[in-house]
């Protein structure tokens, strides 16, 4: 089975009954997560989860069939929640597949792979697995998913308000339901007792707009220009930001490069290319300077790619070591900024 953003909400049910292997991809890394937390809470008995990371199964590819086929200590149901950095399960998923497939459900979510990828290939012809494959969301489609939120929490949204928490979370699902739960909390709404949402409120207990807080020190970054990039990590302490939070705005900034470099080609005209994108709203025109700018140094020599693979890095060494986030981030931004200065 297979599936993208477009169907997916109709294709989860059914796969959730009949498929034991989930495969969850594409440069989208909040659809990712989004939709495998779908898929969990669609199974019959998820159970436990056991958590096992790419990296892990590309060293012992016979322990996610290992862990699939096995039971709980006290014999109650489980899942697997694979998270992988591109192709690295790949061999894993093939050593699943090859004996017989296990009734514990695994769920890889690998927003660097692709569903023209091995696993992909291994598992899209299955009656038992499925495939879904997330490409970054344009705004409507954020704003028109936070009034869904909203709605489920009791919350009156206008369009206006929607689209303000999608620009203001960076187009990011996750931190929208985020924004989303705190207006619920506020004013004490909830499916029974509705309220409507005033712009005061989401000025009281809403993020502040990513253009204030992330998006300088991305450029910056991603520019390479160095003497910017001091003030901004101070300035990220200021506003009390989460380096987890910043990184992540750095990889919707990268997979939105990703994808306009795709549509680009190898000979595609940027300008042209932007002028339609802005034209269609899927990118702000604020945002235009800086992302011809970005991917015009990023672009040559599978730079996009090389710098997605970083920051996926970056981001699991955060999550590794929480207390060092801070002083990981501003190393690991350096490396790109001195990166992107030489490219320059």
């Amino acid at each position: 089975m297979k599936a993208s953003q477009k169907d997916f909400a109709s294709v989860a049910p059914r796969a959730a009954r009949a498929a034991r292997v989930f495969l969850l991809c594409g440069p989208d890394e909040a659809g990712v997560q989004d939709g495998a937390e779908r898929l969990v809470g669609l199974l019959d008995n998820p159970g436990e989860r056991i958590e096992l990371s790419g990296a892990e199964l590309r060293r012992d590819p016979v322990r996610l069939g290992d862990e699939a086929r096995s039971t709980s200590l006290f014999g109650d149901t489980r899942h697997i929640w694979v998270r992988a950095s591109g192709e690295e399960a790949a061999e894993a998923v093939e050593v699943l597949l090859a004996g017989e497939v296990a009734p514990c459900p695994v769920l890889i979510l690998a927003p660097g792979a692709t569903d023209k990828g091995r696993m992909a290939k291994l598992l899209a012809p299955r009656d038992d697995a499925l495939v879904a494959m997330f490409y970054p969301p344009d705004l409507p489609a954020v704003a028109s998913a936070v009034r869904d939120m909203a709605s489920r929490a009791g919350l009156r949204l206008s369009g206006e308000l929607a689209e303000r928490i999608a620009r203001a979370t960076g187009l990011d699902t996750r931190l929208a339901a985020s924004e989303v739960t705190k207006l619920a909390l506020y004013l004490d709404a909830a499916p029974e007792h509705p309220r409507t949402v005033e712009p005061a409120a989401l000025d009281a207990v809403g993020a502040r707009t990513e253009e204030d807080g992330f998006m300088p020190l991305v450029n910056a970054v991603l520019a390479g220009e160095h003497a910017k990039i001091a003030g901004e990590l101070r300035r990220m302490r200021e506003l009390g930001l989460s380096p987890v939070g910043v990184l992540l705005a750095f990889e919707r900034r990268v997979a939105q490069l990703a994808a306009l470099s795709a549509k680009l080609g190898a000979r595609g005209d940027i300008n042209a290319l932007l002028t339609a994108e802005r034209a269609a709203r899927r990118i702000f025109w604020k945002d235009e300077r800086d992302i011809r700018g970005q991917l015009q140094l990023w672009r040559a020599r599978r730079g996009i790619e090389r710098l997605a693979e970083r920051l996926m890095a970056l981001h699991r060494a955060l999550l590794a070591n929480s207390q060092a986030a801070e002083l990981l981030l501003a190393q690991g931004l350096a490396e790109i900024a001195r990166a992107a200065a030489r490219a320059r």
